[in-house]
Parts: structure tokens; sequence; C-alpha cells
């Protein structure tokens, strides 16, 4: 009996001065993205320093590849339960409220990923997000981005007036209506079929992703123009929790998941740019033609892509909310005037 008491007493003191062996959290997130690509790989490593950060005692288990539902469902899925977490983007949220655009990508608005990581941790962007996410069951954790994106044509892409009659595979919202504004024939193809659109010839050029992944798509084996460094676009993906699941957590176990998904983003931006530094450099000698756009010319798309954004402002209290916070932030650092 003695025995018996003292092995208890023992085992509760323990409890107490180590919680690093209280039981195991897992975290079920899914992302839309393969376990080899850019975003991939920074995913598996962002549960890979969490772990680290909580000796183990907080497991996430990214699911990547949409393995449970479509990417387009995986934030619902979260919201409901199903999942835990989605990692993909709040483009596929824009039907719940336009606002959802104004954390996804502001088209032709940031230069790179780092002032985009800035507005979301230092100018008050996370906060303001976690207004509308938790309003929709799911607490946004933080964000993480690569460089802008490059487009790819089968004709000269050097300056604004190349977009006239430019059919090219485009994603719908507010992108199609910015190029559409600048006379060019967007055409709304899943990210899966780009390579077929471009290699039958249905479109002349496409918005795949940043140069890397394009190259790695084997789209310059067709397009042999390119615009880079990019200015149309930089998606922003988002790491998200079912906001009851996140309540739950410890705090110690929250600000893990903060601190690893910050600096797994820098690390992720950083590796982005020098590889499409060493991409473009390589396409250079394989006969592809790089377009960097003029100041002027990248001014002409900036003020289509404003008159959008504003229009967008106009949609929802929340949508004016987080258009206003990005244009102080950038008027701030010199981007718009």
């Amino acid at each position: 009996m003695r025995l018996s008491l003292f092995s208890t007493a023992s085992a509760v003191f323990l409890a107490m001065v180590c919680p690093a062996v209280a039981q195991e959290v897992v975290l079920k997130i899914q992302t839309q993205h393969a376990a080899t690509s850019l975003q991939g790989e920074a995913l598996l490593d962002y549960a890979e320093r969490v772990r680290g950060l909580t000796d183990g005692s907080l497991e996430l288990e990214i699911l990547t590849s949409s393995a449970v539902v479509k990417a387009s469902e995986s934030f619902e899925a979260a919201a409901m339960g199903i999942l835990d977490g989605d990692s993909s983007s709040a483009t596929y949220l824009t039907g719940k409220d336009p606002a959802f655009q104004f954390y996804a990508d502001v088209m032709g608005g940031y230069d790179d990923p780092f002032q985009i990581l800035a507005w979301y941790r230092t100018e008050g962007g996370l906060d303001l997000a976690n207004e509308l996410y938790n309003a929709h069951g799911m607490q946004l954790v933080g964000v993480f981005a690569a460089m802008p994106e490059a487009l790819s044509s089968t004709k000269p892409l050097a300056s604004v007036e190349d977009l006239q009659g430019w059919k090219f595979r485009a994603p719908p919202g507010m992108e199609s209506e910015i190029f559409s504004k600048l006379g060019a024939a967007p055409v709304v193809t899943p990210f899966g079929e780009v390579f077929t659109a471009m290699s039958t010839g249905a479109v002349a050029g496409t918005d795949a992703s940043t140069l890397t992944v394009n190259r790695g798509l084997g789209i310059y084996d067709i397009a042999k123009h390119t615009t880079w460094p990019g200015f149309h676009s930089m998606p922003i993906e988002h790491v998200t929790l079912n906001l009851a699941k996140w309540n739950a957590l410890s705090p110690q176990h929250q600000r893990a998941m903060q601190v690893a998904l910050d600096s797994m983003a820098l690390d992720m931006a950083t590796r982005s740019m020098f590889d499409d530094l060493a991409t473009a450099r390589a396409l250079k000698t394989e006969g592809v033609a790089i377009h960097d756009w003029s100041p002027e010319d990248r001014a002409e798309f900036r003020a289509v892509a404003q008159e959008t954004w504003a229009e967008w402002a106009e949609k929802s209290p929340a949508a004016k909310v987080a258009y206003d916070a990005h244009i102080a932030f950038m008027t701030r650092i010199g981007l718009i005037q």
C-alpha cells in the first residue's frame, strides 16, 4: 500500500513539474500542395519546428495534395471539424465575404513577401484578419508567401500595351477583372489544367506561379516569354485552425504554432527569392526572353489595380476595413502615393 501511494504521489509530482509528459496533441491540417513543392516542403518543415518547440507534445500532421477533401472545401471541412486545420488560400473564401480577397492577394500591391508579412506581423493585420476568420469558426494562425508570380507567354509581354488581346489562363475574381480592364482576355481555368491549356494552344499564356514553379511545370518548354520580377500577383497562403480546437490548446502550444510559422515564413520567402534568381539565370541560357516592366508600365498596372481594390472595398463592411488598413500601410512605406 505504501509503495502504491508513493508511486501515485510521484506521478502527480512529475506531471506538475514536467508538462512535456502530458498527453500528446495531434492536429490534422490539409494543404493542396504536394509534399515536394516549395510550399509543401515548408509546411512539413513547419510541423518539425512545432514539434521541436513543444518537445513533441504538439504534433501537426500535414495532409498534402488535398488528401481528404478538395482544396476549395478544406476551410469548410476544418470549420465543421472534419479536419483540424486548413492551409490553403483565402481566395476560396470570397463567396463567404469579399473581404477575404484582401487576405488572399492584394493584386498589384506588394513588391515582395517581406512587405506582406510585415503587414500581418507588425501592423495589426493578423488581429484584423481574425475578426473575419473567427466569425467563420476559424483561427488564422499566420501566413506565408512566395515571391510575386511571373506571367508566361508565347508572345512578347514587354509592356502593358502587349496585354491588348492577350488570351491567357487566369484564376477567377479580382485578377480577371484587372486584366480585362487592361485589354487582356483572361480565361478562367483550374491550375491543374495550365500545362494542357498552353500546350494545345487554347491560350497564349498563363498566370500560374513563380518563375521557379513555372519552369518546374514545363511551361517554358512552350512559352518563350515571361515577366520577371513579378508584379501582378503574390498569393498569400494561410494556416488556420478550427476555432474550438485553437481555444482548447494551451497558451504555450498556441505560441509555438505562431513562432514556428513566423520563422518558416521568413525562410520560405528567402528561399523563393534566391530560387527565382537562379531560375532567371538558367532561363536566359535556355532562350527564354525575360521582360522586366518599366516603372511607368508597373504604375499603369497598379493604377488599374487600385481602382479595382476600391470597388471590392465597397462589397462588404469587412472588405472596407481591410482595404483601408492596406492602403494606410502601403502609403506609409511608399508603395502608393
